[in-house]
């Protein structure tokens, strides 16, 4: 285990904390202020910060030799992580309608839990 492992944990937990919030207040403003999802630090930082949580989690997979083909846990998470990512997108999009959107939200949130309860319990979802 890298002496670097404590700091690579806690900041991919924060990053992951920051993205979480970081949608739903998106989430919310995409229903009530539309336009402040067009001022260009509302649409960069979010990927500033999801490109720091995925290179922490790389570097805990690495300093821990992690694999996804061998922890079911690992690979759950990067899973649901596709599905988070593509719920999110349906949630923010203003193109599609509102109970579509809070679907999409609902679900997000959802696969956010259940990717921080594989997380802290180790086991997959299968």
């Amino acid at each position: 285990m890298s002496t670097f492992y404590p700091l690579l944990k806690h900041s991919h937990m924060t990053f992951a904390l920051i993205s979480i919030c970081g949608f739903l207040l998106r989430a919310y403003w995409s229903f009530y202020k539309p336009a402040l999802l067009q001022l260009k630090p509302i649409k960069i930082l979010p990927h500033i910060n999801d490109t720091l949580l995925l290179l922490t989690a790389l570097g805990l997979a690495f300093s821990l030799g992690l694999s996804p083909h061998k922890q079911p846990w690992l690979a759950g998470k990067i899973l649901f992580l596709v599905f988070y990512i593509g719920l999110g997108m349906v949630a923010l999009k203003p193109k599609y309608k509102s109970p579509v959107r809070l679907l999409a939200i609902t679900l997000a949130l959802l696969t956010f839990i259940s990717i921080a309860v594989m997380a802290f319990s180790k086991q997959g979802p299968w």
